[in-house]
């Protein structure tokens, strides 16, 4: 599968779930966030759609690309927002996940990059 199908359907199911389970989401906005929860739920899952959009379509893929780069920097403090909440919990196999997918986004911003030269 190409890189951009992929990384479009990927931005697209998160913008989904955004709206379709928000709670979860609710649930690792930083603390310092100023306002409502729900409302930084809503506008990333906003954002995630429009970069699913914009990396789906040839002639807005470099922006999509670059966009999804600053998009997956913006919600790093959200992983690791949960990454600390795991790690304040008991449930082992939570807390490995939640602390791999911190350098794991790494290798998403550099595919992102890459749609973006």
């Amino acid at each position: 599968m190409k890189s951009h199908v992929l990384q479009s359907s990927a931005f697209a199911a998160m913008s989904a779930l955004h709206f379709l389970k928000p709670e979860p989401f609710d649930a690792i906005i930083p603390p310092f966030m100023p306002g409502d929860r729900r409302t930084w739920t809503y506008a990333s899952g906003v954002a995630e759609g429009v970069v699913a959009a914009l990396i789906a379509n040839p002639e807005t893929r470099k922006l999509g690309g670059r966009s999804a780069v600053a998009l997956l920097l913006a919600v790093w403090p959200a992983n690791f927002e949960m990454a600390r909440q795991a790690l304040q919990g008991d449930g082992k196999k939570r807390q490995i996940i939640s602390v791999l997918r911190l350098p794991l986004q790494l290798p998403l911003m550099m595919a992102a990059a890459k749609l973006g030269k």
